[in-house]
Parts: C-alpha cells; sequence; structure tokens
C-alpha cells in the first residue's frame, strides 16, 4: 500500500476503526441497510440516472465511473457518477463561496462546511421523505449530529467497539504505527530478543556499534511520534484531545508526554536517529534508507515489513524486515476517537435527491459495503465461513486495486468492512493489526471536539498548534535531557500564554454537551 493510501486510511485510520451495523456473523445480511437490497437490486431495471460528484482529494486515485465496481453499483441503483477529482485542498472552499457545487460532495476536511443546511440536505429529512427503512445505528447518528439538530452525512471507515469485538477479523487499516528491524542484522548479533522498550534500546546500540555506518533507526516525516506514544500509553496518537476524571485536556499536558519527550531525546543523544529526520524533505526518504539497506530499523506503520520486502525483492535486495511488536511495555495503549474518514453530502444543487439516498442506502446495505470495500463477489472474493472474506488478489497491489476501484468508491462503508479486508493470513501486517486491536479502546466522543471552520477557537488551536510544531523539535534536539525537560517546560507555558487554558475551557464545554448525543 502506498504512503498517500495509507494516510487515507490514518487520518484514519486511523484511524479508523469503527463500523455500521450489528455485523454479529460478518456473513450474514443482519446489517444495517440489507432490508434495502433487494429494492435497490431493481432500481436500475428504469433510465439511468447520470449524478456529478466531486471528490475533495487530490491523491484520489480512481478518477473515473468505470470498472467493475461501479458497472455494479449502476447496475443495482440505476445512478451513474460523473467523477471530478480535486486539483487542490482550495478548489472545494471556491465551490463552497461560489455556491457552484455538483450533485455530491464527499470531503473529510470539509464536513463542518458542507454540515450547512444552505449547502445541503439532511440525510434525517431524505430517509424521512424518500427512504424510511434505511436505518441508522445510534451512535453514527449521534457522532454526525450537528448542532441544528441535523445530520447531513455519514462519515465512512466508522465502527464501534462493540462491532469491532463481535467481528475478530475486523483489524483495522493501515493507519496504525509500527516499526520494523533487518532480520539479518539482528541474526548477526545472535537474535537479541525485543520484547520490551527497553530491549529495543539495547539493540539500536549494539546496530551503532557494530555497524557505524548504518542509521539505527529512521522514520517516516509523519510518524515519528505515533509508535512511542503507544508505548508511554499516551492517549492522543493522532488527535488532540485526551480525558482525565470526566474533563479532557490538551494532549501537551498529559503527563506521559514528559517522559515521552525524555525518550525521544535520549534517542537522539545517543546517535540512534538523525536530526534530519525531522526535516526529511519528503515521505519517501525514509523509505530508502530502508530498502536500500542504509537503516536497521524502520518506523512508519502496521504495514512497514511488507511494504519494505515488497520493494526491496523488486530490487533483487537480500535482506529483509520483520515487525517488532505493537506492545513493547505495560503501559501500551490505543485510544481511538476517531469518528469516521470522509462523509458525502447531497447537496441543495442535486438534481434527485430520492436516488442520491437511495444510492447512499445500498452502499450501506451488508451487499454495497462488502461490494465497494472487497469487489465483485466471485470474483474477486469469496466469504470464508469463518467470517471473513478470500480476497484472490494481493491487496498490497495498488495497480490492480486502483484498475478495479476496489476500496475507492467508498461513498459509504464503515470499519468492520475496512478491517475485514485488512486480515491477510500469513501477512506480517495482519499480526501487527491483530496486536494492535488488543490494546485498542474507543472514545469517538472525544472525536467530536472539533473546531469549526472561521471560529475563534480554531484560529486559537492553529496558532497553537503551530507553536508546538516547530518548539518540540528543540526538545527532541536538545544536547542533554535537563535541557529537554526545559524546552517541554517552555513549550507548555508558551502554549498557556497564548491561551491554551481559553481553548481547554471552551473543548469541555463542547464535550459535556456532546456527551450527552450518547444517552
Amino acid at each position: 500500500m502506498t504512503k498517500t493510501t495509507s494516510r487515507m486510511t490514518l487520518v484514519a485510520t486511523m484511524a479508523v476503526t469503527l463500523a455500521l451495523g450489528l455485523l454479529s456473523a460478518c456473513g450474514g445480511g443482519n446489517s444495517e441497510g440489507t432490508k434495502q437490497e433487494g429494492a435497490a437490486a431493481t432500481a436500475g431495471a428504469g433510465a439511468v440516472k447520470e449524478l456529478s460528484l466531486f471528490i475533495d482529494f487530490p491523491w484520489w486515485a480512481t478518477k473515473e465511473w468505470k470498472g467493475p465496481i461501479a458497472e455494479k453499483i449502476t447496475e443495482q441503483t440505476g445512478v451513474k457518477l460523473n467523477v471530478t477529482v480535486a486539483t487542490d485542498d482550495k478548489q472545494l472552499p471556491l465551490m463552497i463561496a461560489s455556491g457552484d457545487l455538483p450533485d455530491l460532495v464527499l470531503t473529510s476536511s470539509n464536513v463542518g462546511r458542507m454540515s450547512d443546511s444552505k449547502l445541503s440536505y439532511s440525510w434525517n429529512e431524505l430517509i424521512e421523505q424518500y427512504a424510511p427503512d434505511f436505518k441508522l445505528e445510534p451512535t453514527r447518528i449521534a457522532i454526525n449530529t450537528m448542532d441544528d439538530g441535523n445530520f447531513y452525512t455519514v462519515r465512512n471507515a466508522f465502527a464501534t467497539q462493540e462491532e469491532m469485538a463481535q467481528n475478530k477479523f475486523a483489524l483495522g487499516g493501515d493507519g496504525n504505527p509500527g516499526i520494523a528491524v533487518r532480520e539479518d542484522i539482528l541474526k548477526e548479533l545472535g537474535n537479541p530478543p525485543i520484547k520490551t522498550l527497553d530491549d529495543f534500546v539495547k539493540v539500536l546500540g549494539r546496530v551503532k556499534e557494530k555497524y557505524p555506518d548504518m542509521v539505527p533507526l529512521v522514520m517516516d516525516k509523519n510518524w515519528i511520534e505515533q509508535y512511542f506514544l503507544q508505548q508511554f500509553g499516551a492517549e492522543a496518537l493522532f488527535d488532540n484531545w485526551y480525558e482525565h476524571d470526566g474533563k479532557v485536556d490538551y494532549y501537551i499536558r498529559q503527563p506521559q508526554m514528559l517522559e515521552f519527550f525524555k525518550f525521544m531525546n535520549s534517542l537522539y543523544r545517543n546517535g540512534y536517529i538523525l536530526a534530519e529526520n525531522f526535516a526529511f524533505a519528503n515521505d519517501q526518504v525514509d523509505e530508502q534508507y530502508a530498502t536500500s539497506g542504509k537503516a536497521f530499523a524502520h518506523g512508519h506503520t502496521v504495514g512497514t515489513a511488507d511494504t519494505d520486502n515488497s520493494a526491496i525483492q523488486k530490487n533483487n535486495g537480500t535482506f529483509t524486515f520483520k515487525m517488532l511488536p505493537s506492545a513493547l511495555t505495560k503501559e501500551a495503549k490505543k485510544v481511538s476517537t476517531g469518528l469516521g474518514f470522509a462523509g458525502t453530502f447531497i447537496t441543495k444543487k442535486n438534481k434527485n435527491a430520492e436516488a442520491s439516498i437511495k444510492l447512499l442506502q445500498y452502499l450501506a446495505s451488508d451487499e454495497g459495503r462488502k461490494l465497494t470495500m472487497f469487489g465483485v463477489e466471485g470474483e474477486h472474493w469469496t466469504w470464508n465461513e469463518e467470517g471473513h472474506p478470500d480476497l484472490k488478489y494481493d491487496s498490497s497491489d495498488q495497480d490492480f486495486m486502483n484498475a478495479n476501484g476496489i476500496g475507492w468508491w467508498v461513498l459509504y462503508n464503515d470499519g468492520v468492512m475496512e478491517g475485514l479486508r485488512g486480515y491477510v493470513p500469513g501477512k506480517q501486517k495482519t499480526q501487527a493489526l491483530m496486536e494492535t486491536k488488543a490494546i485498542t479502546t474507543y472514545k469517538p466522543q472525544l472525536g467530536l471536539i472539533q473546531t469549526q471552520p472561521d471560529s475563534a477557537e480554531k484560529t486559537l488551536k492553529t496558532k497553537i498548534d503551530e507553536m508546538i510544531k516547530n518548539e518540540k523539535v528543540k526538545v527532541y534536539l536538545a544536547k542533554s535531557e535537563t535541557e529537554a525537560v526545559a524546552s517541554y517546560e517552555n513549550l507548555v507555558k508558551t502554549a498557556e500564554s497564548l491561551g491554551l487554558q481559553q481553548l481547554v475551557d471552551w473543548a469541555n464545554d463542547t464535550y459535556q454537551k456532546k456527551k450527552d448525543l450518547f444517552k
């Protein structure tokens, strides 16, 4: 999987990891939307209805409505989509400002802007009018409900903790942190065990001593912190808020942060990581270090070993990587606060709102979710009686996935289906995801603390985040632990002088109100 795609699942997966309906058997028809499948199957009998779709992701690989999945959706719903993919992240905001919107919009960064009765139809009104048998799980409604009491979309890639627990093969996606290490180097060192964080640090020391020209640990520029934050039990791997005693605070002030920063600084002072790692020009530099043999350990995602090994093999390399355990400490945990990834909006410019909500109703069905995430049943996959798909293709073959549209027409899907595609027996990624799932808890309520576009809170948060981004590098690269501690304490004081407590107070007010949605 490419890094671009892994970001889709992170920011989502990430990010990621949540789902629709109770898929108690994962293979049956007892999930949300299944009642509609029969009706949807006959929808294509009439004239095909063409609708325009704007995809607010410049990196989106599938740019035309063609291929077996798109054709099957049209066959089942009678809807054909004319697709436009964004050229940059400014295009949709300009379209919103001008009022020049298509029938449908798929977006992540502009969910707040599009959740506006002036721009979009609410799903609840369209469901009541055109699809009263389209039933949605209450948590999904809660986390997508806006202050006006309506929900204008339901984000994909979401599942509740209960849904994930009921589906043991639903493992989440590539948007989870991981570190891979060279197997041949470990063998030369006598295969020392790496069962704890201390074990790992000791091995890095031995690598530096025996292989002075090798970088002990290189990390993707966007994944420098997450794996180690997870080991220290910090709650905010990707989001900004953590909860304690029923209240929320900004991640930078949680108790584990100081120990985390001291640890990262020790890696730098001991020469285990490079100063320039914090300023790599792009997210390919680390990959080049790893696959060319210049680094012992490579920090990125749970798919790192599989991805690196594939690249090494193509280049006729002779070494391989293996994943470290997802948990190297007793404190290791992951708290998923994700609300999902992207949502589809039915705009007020829509030519056929009825066909649009029924299209989403079909995609929300068991059949629709499996189609968009796995491909055409029989052709691309068969269902294993244990409760997972047996894929007839390599899900890491991005060219094949793109050509067939597998995993791309997810105008509606969920974290369970996405997680099921992550279950591929024999892959190191699968094992890493199983280990990550074992230490994951879910707090979607925290994900509801979101600053609104153009708000005072948004401006304040942006100012604080930019300061933290610049100042934390001083902590990492401090010349002594004493200096690192002082730099961290100064960072917190600076955030507070900029108005951090004001932001935290607003977040707590928001959190208390949003929690009521889950009652």
